[in-house]
C-alpha cells in the first residue's frame, strides 16, 4: 500500500480537499492519502466543508492533524501546498509542490475553483502514478 501525504499550513482546506479526492479516486487496495498541516487549525474551514459536500464528500467530522517527520516517513510522496520551509525534509521522499491559493476568507466561487483545480491535479497525479 502506497501512502501519499498532502500538506499545507493549517490542514483546513487545500490538503483536506486533496486527500479526500485522492481517496475517492484511487484504488484503495493500492494507495491512500492522508493530509496534515505544519500548524493545524481547530477545524476544516466551513466553506471547504460546504463545497466538498456539493461533490458528495463529507469533511464535516474531519480533524486537522500535525505534519511530523514520523508521519512523513511512512509516505511515498509528499505534496505540499504553501507550507514551504516549514514542511519537514525527509531523505529519499519524493516531493511536489502545488501552488494553490488558501481558501480561507475567499468567496464560495473562488473556493469552488480551487476545489476543481485540486480534483484535476489529483486526477493527473493518479494517472501519472499508474502509468
Amino acid at each position: 500500500m502506497r501512502t501519499y501525504i498532502f500538506a499545507c499550513i493549517h490542514n483546513a482546506g487545500r490538503s483536506q480537499m486533496s486527500a479526500a479526492f485522492f481517496n475517492q479516486l484511487a484504488d484503495p487496495t493500492l494507495a491512500h492519502a492522508i493530509s496534515a498541516g505544519t500548524q493545524p487549525a481547530d477545524r476544516v474551514h466551513p466553506i471547504v466543508v460546504e463545497v466538498m459536500h456539493e461533490v458528495g464528500i463529507d469533511l464535516s467530522t474531519t480533524q486537522p492533524q500535525k505534519l511530523t517527520a514520523e508521519l512523513a516517513q511512512q509516505a511515498e510522496m509528499l505534496i505540499t501546498m504553501g507550507c514551504g520551509d516549514e514542511c519537514p525534509y525527509i531523505p529519499n521522499l519524493r516531493r511536489a509542490d502545488w501552488p494553490l491559493p488558501d481558501p480561507k476568507g475567499k468567496s464560495i466561487e473562488t473556493v469552488r475553483a480551487i476545489r476543481d483545480d485540486i480534483r484535476n491535479r489529483v486526477t493527473a497525479l493518479l494517472l501519472a502514478e499508474t502509468t
